[in-house]
């Protein structure tokens, strides 16, 4: 069997990074890669203990992702998310699907950790646009073949939106695939913001995207809109 990587980018993940390199270890022969920008709260520390290869690079996640995918020794990769756990058998999923002529990439369903009818609906939507439209997020642990990766560039040095910019580079090259499983993702950003403010961030990211703004811009007003500073 072709081996696989897990490559996590984290910034001060201490209470989240544990959780997601568990979900890893529930299969075997998979590297995992935290990919550390300049955490201050001993997440570099605390990925070591759970038996991840740890690496350093500044905090942009585009550069942090790239930087793992090369230190990477697997032939399959799968980005995850510090928050996000995933399920048990991922890695059979990942090899179907990576092996289906004319698949470019895949990811999994979406499920938050938390229940309200508001997050049910946020589930609902994000599942029918990646059913329907073949366009997951990164937090949908995005998987893809190394040299695939690299025929598209890998991630766009962006510090926004660079996993949607890598999906629709990925569309052109074949199919992309939504495995019939879901990861499990935090809900800290629903609960602390609103459901309906954090649908608003991503919509106006993605229609600014679209309308050719700089992403370097774009990520200046999430960040504002998030009450948070750039």
């Amino acid at each position: 069997m072709e081996a696989i990587s897990v490559i996590i980018p984290t910034l001060n993940e201490a209470g989240h990074v544990a959780g997601a390199l568990r979900s890893v270890r529930r299969c075997r022969g998979v590297e995992a890669i935290v990919v550390d920008g300049g955490s201050t709260d001993g997440t570099a520390d605390i990925a070591a203990v759970n038996g991840a290869r740890v690496i350093t690079r500044n905090a942009c996640r585009a550069t942090q992702l790239n930087a793992g995918a090369d230190a990477a020794n697997g032939e399959m990769f799968v980005f995850l998310h510090a928050d996000t756990r995933l399920p048990r058998g991922y890695d059979r999923h990942v090899r179907r699907i990576l092996s289906q002529p004319g698949t470019a990439a895949g990811a999994f369903e979406f499920r938050l950790d938390a229940h309200s009818i508001g997050l049910r609906l946020v589930e609902l939507g994000v599942n029918f646009r990646s059913r329907c439209l073949r366009l997951p997020y990164g937090d949908q642990a995005i998987h893809v073949r190394r040299d695939v990766f690299r025929s598209v560039g890998g991630f766009p040095d962006m510090p926004i939106m660079e996993d949607f910019e890598l999906v629709r580079r990925l569309h052109r090259r074949g199919r992309v695939v939504i495995a019939p499983v879901s990861v499990v993702t935090s809900a800290r950003s629903w609960e602390r913001l609103g459901v309906w403010m954090v649908t608003l961030l991503h919509q106006v990211s993605i229609g600014a995207y679209h309308a050719g703004f700089d992403p370097s811009r774009i990520a200046r007003w999430h960040a504002r809109l998030k009450g948070n500073r750039l």
